[in-house]
């Protein structure tokens, strides 16, 4: 009866371990796929960013030429041209 316990107590403590090793490398796979996705939207955000910035400089411009020709209309004596 002795060796009935001692060898269901063993087999109980190799299942438990294999377990956790299985639930440790699910758990280090799912870190990796957060990772990567991390990685992969700080791309998309980075080119965004670039876009972003390029469409600041245009709309910059174009509110200049807004200023300059509202100032244009502006003037009703016809001394800026």
């Amino acid at each position: 009866m002795r060796r009935l316990a001692v060898i269901a107590g063993s087999l109980l403590l190799v299942g438990g371990l294999a377990l956790v090793v299985v639930a440790d490398q699910e758990r280090a796979s799912a870190v990796a796929a957060v990772r990567a996705q991390i990685a992969q939207v700080q791309e998309q955000l980075d080119a965004t960013q670039g876009a972003n910035l390029e469409l600041a400089e245009k709309l910059t411009a174009l509110r200049s030429q807004i200023a300059e020709q509202d100032a244009k209309l502006a003037d009703t004596t016809g001394f800026l041209k």
